[in-house]
């Protein structure tokens, strides 16, 4: 079985604390700094012209990305399994701290954290039953996934279950809820008038985040949960189920957490690093915990559950599977049957468990106070073909094709931080407590953090998800790179991506989305307010609508998968690797930073516009409480005159003098933190980004003006319609003040 850590090594922690002894020597040696800092700036270095990389250096970088290494990598990182506080990832964070050095970086550190996980009862295995009137149990749903050919002898794969779910053995009537959507369980409740409460729920994966459902069943008062993989969202038609295609079998089940976290890190030390002296809350006062059963299954054994179930019909086509069953709702099951009941058997743990992060650095030769950060998890919930390696192989190549220029007498112009995070899987945790520890430094000093998950999750055309101020640095990127698409030989990446992902919002652009959660990304973006993207390949979402990739977080997911199906000559790979690491050099060595503040001016009006007419749905009542959005609009329009302003200035900005090229691309760095509030959002206190955050109702997707969103998604149920109302004026004039005051950090310095 999977075998947890026990090693309390602190001297791997060195990004993490300096000791109080050096205290005084720190002090003077930041004294001197400072100094020789500011003289620096004013006395121009006459080694300036052999540090700074010459015109071609990029290409030099991107050429020196190659295929063949990522595949070697990813080989090397999905023999075996690498479950978050395990000895075999720890072994994986020492071989790539090894690597990384050996690749030419300055200096690579493991960073701990002590952080809550939660793994199955190696003895007392989670299952669930059909048990008749007397208990006995009929039916009992499977304890493993049969393995993939090749893998039957790999011994630390750890069994199909939700993470965080508390221990318990429900039993009870069985309610069919489609997805657990909040308005899946509107209709059940309001329209078919079926209550919940007290009965065990069963839901198929897709449509939104796995945590969200089991709240929404929470709130609906269920007591249990079973969430399974239906074929008509993770079988794709006309491809044959792994290992001889890319479809989930039906004994296959998604792993993954079921935690509401909402930005908090580890559920015992919200808000602060778990390190050996955090104030660390009880289990009964942890942050975003379920407090019902939870177990995922896979088809086969979901219809043994379906094919009985009775009471009413499903309310329309929607609510209907893969499955040769009715998709009755329930509850319970039909008249011959009726007597049995549902029991599950959850007998997993939760329990403080050390993880490491990998944290590589490449120092800058100009501004080595500026950090430009890449970074990916490398836990996987088995052995992680796609999710996470397929991500961590690229940022591999990514810091050896650097550490190629570094030997070569090369340096970036501002400092590059590399992150293997570990425990993403189980919450973001190892992003968000090294980032809660490091929050100052990364506030004063973050330029932007690039993501590297999955490479991967189809083979159509490119996805991007990032902040407005990097979309014509990526446009621009993807305009220099060669496409890897058949048909479209000797044209650009840009142009691929155009055609088959073309924006729904700006004619002739391809199509970049708003940055959710559910990746590394959340607290540098969502909480500092550090400028933040992500980009993959991806499938047709216009026709393929089947949820994510039908092997995600199971078994099957193996290099195999990849190499077999997804991406045999890893062009897809390497594509992803050029534009990640492309993204990196420049933001790393452009001496004015390639952010563009023109184009938060667009998206703002485009949002101020939508949030306007979701609110006009209901005009009577906006009438009746006296609405407005002037302010937010007003707003708005400030903010595009003073960016188109600013915009003017830096085109006509003297890069010869350094200490306005230092304001100048301050004042572009903080733009993104100027959204911050630090209250954050009502109930969302670690969502501080006024303009973007996770939807409430889908922790997977973003949501724009996200405070006036979510006071107009529940206006319909409050009791109190004047009270509701008040608080959707009180988000608009959180989002004007916000705009408005980020409008004023890009004025010209008096």
């Amino acid at each position: 079985m999977w075998n947890l850590l026990q090693d309390t090594d602190s001297s791997v922690n060195a990004w993490r604390r300096p000791s109080w002894l050096c205290t005084g020597a720190l002090v003077l040696a930041g004294g001197l700094f400072a100094l020789g800092f500011l003289f620096g700036w004013f006395i121009k270095s006459s080694n300036e012209s052999i540090i700074v990389p010459q015109q071609n250096t990029k290409k030099v970088f991107l050429d020196e990305l190659k295929a063949e290494n990522i595949k070697k990598f990813l080989y090397n990182f999905t023999q075996i399994p690498h479950l978050a506080g395990t000895e075999q990832n720890f072994r994986l964070a020492k071989q790539i701290q090894s690597e990384w050095k050996e690749f030419g970086l300055d200096s690579v550190e493991l960073a701990h954290y002590d952080v809550l996980l939660s793994y199955p009862n190696k003895t007392n295995p989670n299952y669930i039953s059909i048990i008749d009137e007397d208990g006995n149990e009929l039916f009992n749903t499977s304890l493993f996934e049969p393995p993939p050919p090749g893998y039957e002898n790999i011994s630390d794969v750890v069994p199909p279950f939700s993470a965080f779910s508390p221990q318990g053995m429900p039993e009870g009537d069985l309610v069919y809820v489609n997805y657990a959507r909040a308005k899946d369980f509107f209709k059940l409740e309001r329209d078919m008038k079926i209550n919940c409460s007290g009965k065990i729920v069963i839901a198929r994966y897709g449509k939104i985040f796995r945590g969200n459902k089991v709240k929404n069943a929470q709130q609906a008062g269920a007591k249990g949960v079973i969430l399974y993989s239906d074929p008509a969202d993770y079988f794709v038609p006309g491809v044959k189920s792994y290992p001889n295609g890319w479809n989930l079998p039906g004994g296959g089940v998604q792993r993954g957490n079921v935690l509401n976290l909402n930005g908090a890190g580890d559920p015992l030390t919200p808000g602060y690093p778990a390190n050996e002296y955090a104030y660390r809350h009880e289990i009964a006062e942890a942050v975003g915990l379920p407090s019902i059963p939870v177990h995922p299954i896979g088809y086969y054994d979901a219809q043994k559950f379906l094919e009985k179930m009775g009471g009413t019909a499903p309310p329309d086509n929607s609510w209907k599977g893969g499955l040769k069953v009715p998709y009755n709702v329930g509850p319970g099951f039909i008249e011959d049957f009726s007597m049995q009941k549902v029991k599950m058997h959850i007998q997993s743990n939760s329990e403080v468990t050390r993880i490491y992060n990998v944290i590589g650095t490449l120092r800058g030769a100009v501004e080595p106070d500026r950090y430009v950060i890449l970074g990916g998890h490398r836990d996987s919930w088995v052995f992680g073909g796609i999710d996470p390696q397929s991500g961590a192989a690229v940022v591999h190549e990514i810091v050896r094709s650097f550490g190629e220029l570094k030997k070569k007498g090369w340096r970036p112009r501002r400092t590059i931080l590399f992150a293997s995070w570990d425990a993403e899987e189980f919450g973001l945790l190892g992003s968000t407590e090294w980032a809660e520890d490091n929050s100052r430094l990364l506030q004063e000093r973050g330029v932007a953090y690039i993501n590297s998950d999955s490479s991967i999750e189809g083979n159509y055309t490119l996805r991007v998800d990032c902040t407005p101020l990097m979309f014509n640095l990526v446009y621009k990127l993807a305009k220099e790179l060669k496409s890897p698409d058949e048909g479209f030989e000797g044209k650009s990446l840009y142009e691929s991506w155009k055609e088959k992902s073309p924006s729904p919002d700006f004619s002739g652009m391809p199509r970049i989305s708003k940055l959710g959660s559910g990746n590394d990304v959340e607290v540098f973006f969502q909480r500092l307010g550090i400028a933040s993207g992500r980009t993959r390949y991806t499938k047709n979402w216009a026709t393929s609508k089947f949820s994510n990739y039908p092997l995600y977080h199971s078994v099957y997911e193996t290099y195999e998968l990849v190499e077999k199906f997804y991406d045999p000559a890893f062009k897809y790979h390497l594509t992803v690797a050029q534009v990640r690491g492309g993204i990196v050099f420049e933001l790393a060595n452009s001496k004015v930073l390639p952010f563009d503040c023109r184009n938060y001016a667009v998206v703002l009006q485009n949002y101020a516009d939508k949030i306007y007419n979701i609110s006009m749905r209901h005009s009577q009542e906006m009438k009746t409480y006296n609405v407005s959005f002037d302010s937010l609009f007003t707003a708005v329009k400030n903010f595009t005159e003073i960016a188109s302003k600013f915009h003017k200035r830096l085109q006509d900005l003297d890069t010869s003098n350094p200490v306005l090229m230092r304001i100048m691309n301050d004042q572009l760095m903080f733009l993104e933190r100027a959204f911050i509030d630090p209250l954050g959002l009502p109930d969302r206190p670690f969502y501080r980004h006024v303009i973007y955050a996770p939807s409430s109702n889908n922790k997977y997707a973003g949501e724009s003006f996200p405070g006036i969103y979510d006071a107009l998604f529940v206006i319909e149920s409050k009791a109190d319609p004047s009270k509701a109302w008040g608080e959707v004026k009180r988000q608009i004039a959180i989002a004007a003040f916000t705009v408005q005051a980020a409008a004023g950090t890009l004025r010209e310095v008096a």
